[in-house]
């Protein structure tokens, strides 16, 4: 598989499929043009109002173009428009918005078509395969299609690739390495994004979707993951009836998620379903590190009928996010901020997620964030969504700043579980109109701190070498100031004003708070350490000299 990904970043687009290719570049062209007309060249001779004014229409009009082109062509275009359906960081609304509802699904193969894929795979005519098998699919898709049957006694769903389906996704790549081409000319979309680390990403998610072998083991290890919960079903694999082509499960399928009225009808409380579906996405995330990263309502079911109640069920796991620990720790710290409104701690996982541009201001940023949280902060999906415009535009207008520089980019491995966060929200608030974030990520966020306060002599060794590294840079700026100076190249301002003695004070009590924290971590540090293995005495005289410091840190 590494191979034939290599394949895809190296060839042109050839082939059987080569008119896709030009009937795709036959759409971008256009879109490039307009783009360096109305928002490049009309900007330059200082006309950017008349830009500003149609923008929305006619980003709304290419959205809906691209729209049709993908539900046409399938493949790998519905799956770049849901991937920039979450791209907010880098499009307009109106793009975003119009791509979001863009759903994977196609009209169907022949069944004769897909007979030869199975009979290709295994050697045998289909009937010989499986004892039963329904020529009319149960679901279709941009890559393959799923058909119910039997094996022995088991129902199973069968999911087959479609025809050729190699062969269509290197036109597709190599038509989209184009068009990506052309984009990083484009400073508002390449300046926050890697272009190329993102088609390589993409690239790689695709090329797993059509390796049915890698799905097989994703399903087994999301099975071991919650067999012992017995609120979310997964369905085993039949191993001697799959292949890299085709894939055998247990027929689980149920209610799907999105169909309310047989939800209320079997009496399952939809408000119960968004938060298990909330709740289990959590623990993905933070805790397994390993998420179902699609979603989308055709993947999610519930099933009334379970031994202990109704159940949660998951299918389809060609595409799966992974989080790495630096990650998953930039992530805890968000959830943590935003549980218990902690704007240093969310503007610190910022950093540690990369999300940030160079030189973004993070004073500004935080103001923003206490604004956000001022206004919006646990209201309810339902809430937000009925905000009145005018409030909103008078934000945008008081950051306006901060909106026009957009000091934000999603890397390359954010992206995948931003789309799974996106789609998820979704499915929560049309389950629950009620559904509230806040309420639900407040007890997380309460664990993850209590999982911390489980460890504090680890966390508070790596916060002091994290304040000794700030400190170590201490000496060197100081330096550097004093040169200034006597060179001068730094110039003081001989009567202050108010700005600039509030900055100082600000500095003073920075300084003040510093060595108040250093002489509290080290005494705390020294009391663990004498504690049980010296004069307990000294141990209790070092943790209340730590807590006179931190009483005067935090009266600094």
């Amino acid at each position: 598989m590494n191979q034939e990904v290599a394949q895809t970043t190296s060839r042109a687009g050839s082939g059987r499929f080569r008119w896709r290719y030009l009937r795709v570049l036959a759409f971008f062209t256009p879109v490039a043009l307009g783009v360096i007309g109305w928002d490049i060249l009309l900007r330059a001779v200082g006309l950017g109002r008349i830009a500003r004014r149609t923008a929305q229409a006619r980003y709304r009009r290419i959205a809906r173009r691209y729209r049709r082109m993908a539900t046409r062509l399938g493949g790998v275009w519905i799956k770049v428009g849901q991937f920039l359906s979450t791209r907010v960081d880098m499009l307009p609304e109106e793009i975003t918005s119009e791509l979001s509802g863009l759903q994977d699904e196609v009209s169907p193969e022949p069944a004769m078509a897909m007979r030869r894929v199975i009979e290709a795979e295994f050697g045998a005519p289909v009937d010989r395969i499986f004892d039963a098998f329904e020529d009319s699919p149960l679901a279709s898709a941009s890559l393959g299609q799923v058909h119910r049957a039997r094996v022995g006694e088991e129902r199973v769903v069968v999911k087959v690739q479609r025809p050729d389906i190699h062969e269509l996704l290197e036109e597709d790549l190599a038509a989209l390495r184009v068009v990506v081409g052309w984009l990083k000319h484009y400073p508002p979309v390449a300046r926050r994004a890697d272009l190329d680390a993102l088609v390589a990403e993409f690239s790689r998610t695709l090329w797993a979707e059509v390796d049915y072998i890698a799905e097989a083991e994703n399903a087994r290890r999301f099975g071991k993951m919650f067999e012992s919960d017995a609120g979310v079903r997964v369905p085993s694999v039949v191993a001697s009836h799959s292949t890299r082509r085709v894939l055998t499960l247990e027929d689980v399928y149920a209610i799907k998620i999105t169909d309310y009225a047989a939800i209320d009808a079997a009496g399952v409380r939809r408000a119960e379903v968004a938060e298990r579906l909330f709740r289990t996405y959590l623990r993905q995330i933070f805790q397994e590190g390993f998420f179902h990263a699609d979603p989308h309502p055709g993947n999610l079911f519930v099933d009334p009928n379970g031994d202990s109640g109704w159940r949660l069920v998951f299918v389809d796991f060609g595409m799966v996010g992974h989080v790495s620990e630096r990650m998953r720790q930039g992530l805890r710290d968000m959830v943590i901020g935003v549980g218990v409104r902690d704007m240093d701690r969310l503007a610190r996982s910022y950093e540690e997620l990369g999300v940030l541009l160079p030189g973004a201001d993070m004073r500004r940023l935080r103001e923003a964030e206490s604004a956000v949280f001022d206004r919006f902060w646990g209201k309810s999906m339902q809430e937000l969504t009925s905000i009145d415009h005018r409030e909103l535009h008078d934000m945008a207008h008081e950051f306006r700043d901060l909106v026009f520089e957009l000091p934000f980019q999603l890397p390359a491995d954010l992206i995948f579980l931003g789309r799974c966060v996106a789609i998820l929200s979704g499915i929560c608030t049309g389950l629950h109109p009620d559904f509230n974030v806040f309420e639900g990520l407040a007890p997380f966020a309460k664990d993850l701190l209590a999982d911390e306060g489980g460890d504090w002599l680890k966390m508070a060794f790596q916060w002091l070498e994290r304040e000794g590294r700030r400190m170590a840079g201490l000496p060197a700026r100081i330096d550097a100031a004093l040169t200034g100076l006597e060179s001068g190249k730094l110039r003081v301002q001989a009567s202050p004003t108010p700005e600039l003695e509030e900055q100082l004070d600000h500095v003073r009590r920075g300084l003040h708070r510093l060595a108040a924290a250093v002489i509290f971590a080290s005494l705390m540090l020294t009391g663990a350490i004498l504690y049980g293995r010296a004069d307990e005495r000294l141990s209790v005289a070092a943790w209340a000299g730590a807590l006179v410091a931190l009483g005067f840190m935090l009266i600094r």
